[in-house]
């Protein structure tokens, strides 16, 4: 095996056979991934294993997009030294691991990999916090543990400071 995690291509991925167990997840890969990436709404990332037949089975995957926020959606330790304005950010719009990959790691992962994703735009762009919104709290809580915080007004929308630039 040769996991690897690549962007999408609507050509080579088994988008049709994907199944993770929540039907929105799915139908966006499905349905609408290859279509927001052809006229640059997001990307999105599969992972997959390289050695595999094509059409190669997707493991798991996540969306990025770029956005802004309100700078009142911060926690208050967060703004207090940001100006006034809203906050540009990378939103990942979906995470997903298919049913049978479940409880490997595999959600770890791709939310490591989004992040260092959004480090590297970060440093070209301008990006100061990923967003998520989570499904509900259990998922909340999953993107928790990696740091990400509530934002002030929606409780399952949470975001992770980039902290600065490397090339400041």
């Amino acid at each position: 095996m040769a996991l690897r995690i690549e962007q999408l291509d609507a050509a080579r991925h088994n988008r049709a056979a994907f199944c993770c167990g929540e039907e929105s997840l799915d139908s966006f890969l499905k349905c609408f991934a290859a279509q927001n990436m052809k006229v640059g709404f997001s990307t999105v990332h599969v992972y997959v294993d390289d050695e595999a037949e094509p059409p190669i089975p997707i493991l798991g995957y996540y969306a990025l997009a770029v956005g802004e926020l309100h700078l009142e959606s911060l926690q208050e330790e967060d703004r207090k030294h940001l100006p006034k304005y809203p906050v540009p950010i990378a939103k990942m719009g979906r995470l997903a691991v298919a049913t049978e990959q479940q409880g490997k790691g595999f959600g770890d992962l791709l939310v490591g990999d989004a992040v260092n994703r959004c480090l590297d735009l970060r440093d070209q762009v301008g990006v100061h916090a990923i967003v998520v919104d989570a499904l509900d709290n259990r998922r909340a809580r999953f993107y928790e543990q990696y740091g990400f915080r509530r934002t002030t007004n929606e409780a399952l929308t949470l975001y992770l400071p980039l902290g600065k630039s490397s090339k400041s």
